[in-house]
């Protein structure tokens, strides 16, 4: 079987998890995957999987949403990875396990504050929470102070933007990230 991306849409969440639920209840054994598969189709309102997969032929090849595309433009495999860890509205799906992605990832993070105004932690804190979904913001406002992109008071009270001078890779990654925003070829 080949490994074709597939996206659907549950219209009825209740109704395929039922018809799901009672084709699994009727099987002795747990199915296989390609059994799994044609139940999910089944489920969904189709004769088998290779019935659902020409139902959804048509959305398949169409053109890529402009976010959705792959990125032309060359870029370091870490700034690569440090992109695919936000998803098309710009927020940070979760913090990444290596050292040199986190610090690409505080990169873009970095770029939405104001480099003239000072912050509390609580500006902080919301201006975070807007860029991310996983719910630590004080992780990633102690990770742009340790990186030296955003300082403190000793007492937390004030934050304030510093302006350092992103290298190569990081460079090109917020150019990247500029570029896929406004949806411009790469330059």
């Amino acid at each position: 079987m080949s490994r074709v991306p597939m996206s659907f849409v549950v219209v009825d969440a209740s109704r395929f998890a039922r018809a799901l639920g009672q084709s699994l209840r009727e099987r002795v054994e747990p199915p296989g995957h390609v059994e799994l598969l044609n139940l999910m189709a089944r489920a969904q309102g189709y004769r088998n999987l290779q019935a659902w997969q020409a139902a959804l032929a048509p959305v398949r090849d169409a053109p890529l949403a402009a976010e959705d595309a792959p990125l032309p433009w060359p870029l370091s495999e870490a700034a690569r990875k440090a992109l695919q860890q936000f998803d098309s509205r710009g927020r940070l799906l979760r913090w990444p396990a290596k050292f040199s992605v986190q610090r690409l990832a505080l990169w873009l993070l970095w770029q939405h504050f104001d480099a003239k105004r000072i912050y509390t932690e609580r500006d902080v804190n919301e201006r975070l929470n807007a860029l991310h979904l996983f719910g630590d913001p004080a992780t990633l406002r102690r990770e742009l102070v340790n990186h030296r992109l955003m300082t403190r008071t000793p007492d937390c009270r004030e934050y304030r933007k510093l302006h350092p001078v992103p290298d190569d890779e990081a460079r090109a990654l917020l150019r990247a990230w500029r570029q896929q925003r406004r949806g411009m070829p790469p330059a």
